[in-house]
């Protein structure tokens, strides 16, 4: 059995087409399938929820936490903080320094725009659940998006772009909210605070758990067995 973790390139297809008949292939999101595969589940990430501290409390920042590539939407972010007024910071590895060279240093001041480079564990926990929202403007079809569930069971909404992954993994109007654009992420971010951020954890807590994706992925194999 192999999970497809979404595909790198379109070169790589060849191969998991060569395979399709002879592996048992596995999503990580209905939204990544591609056509030419077949597939036996879907099985979404879990994560461990207590990495993860539910905080009530709104936050007073903007998130970016993420990779710094345009795929990401760092820029955006950027944008969008910059329009609503309220300050951001941001998180991740940088993997595309020409863009973060061009979109992102001119912007920062230490003060409206932060950069904070990598995370550690108990930093991502602490970034997280003390923001207003997670910004997560994607420029590409997202396989899946850690990042909106780890805010999510810290209790923080996620204004997402509708891309990908994002509508299977976040509750629309219930835990976060999916827009195509700047504008519509400046709209619904004035209704953040309606949120109920305990509606935000129990959604984890329901869907992406660790124990729930060890029991799908050992459904799979009994099923496999059996055939």
């Amino acid at each position: 059995m192999t999970t497809i973790h979404g595909f790198s390139s379109p070169q790589i297809l060849p191969v998991y087409r060569q395979y399709n008949k002879h592996c048992h292939y596995v999503s990580i999101s209905n939204a990544d399938r591609h056509p030419d595969l077949d597939y036996d589940a879907t099985v979404y990430h879990g994560i461990d929820m207590e990495s993860f501290t539910f905080r009530q409390q709104l936050g007073d920042y903007l998130l970016f936490f993420g990779r710094i590539h345009p795929d990401k939407g760092a820029a955006e972010a950027i944008q969008i903080a910059h329009r609503f007024g309220m300050n951001l910071l941001i998180a991740g590895i940088i993997q595309d320094r020409n863009y973060f060279e061009e979109r992102v240093v001119p912007h920062l001041d230490d003060h409206h725009v932060r950069y904070l480079g990598s995370a550690d564990p108990q930093a991502r926990d602490n970034l997280l659940g003390r923001a207003y929202a997670l910004l997560h403007p994607i420029n590409f079809d997202e396989p899946f998006g850690l990042s909106v569930i780890e805010a999510m069971a810290c209790g923080t909404p996620v204004i997402a772009f509708d891309r990908g992954a994002m509508p299977e993994v976040i509750q629309e109007g219930k835990t976060d909210f999916l827009v195509n654009d700047v504008e519509a992420a400046l709209q619904q971010l004035k209704d953040i605070p309606r949120i109920d951020r305990t509606q935000c954890r129990r959604w984890v807590e329901e869907h992406f758990t660790q124990d729930r994706m060890v029991e799908e992925y050992i459904n799979v194999y009994q099923k496999l067995l059996r055939n």
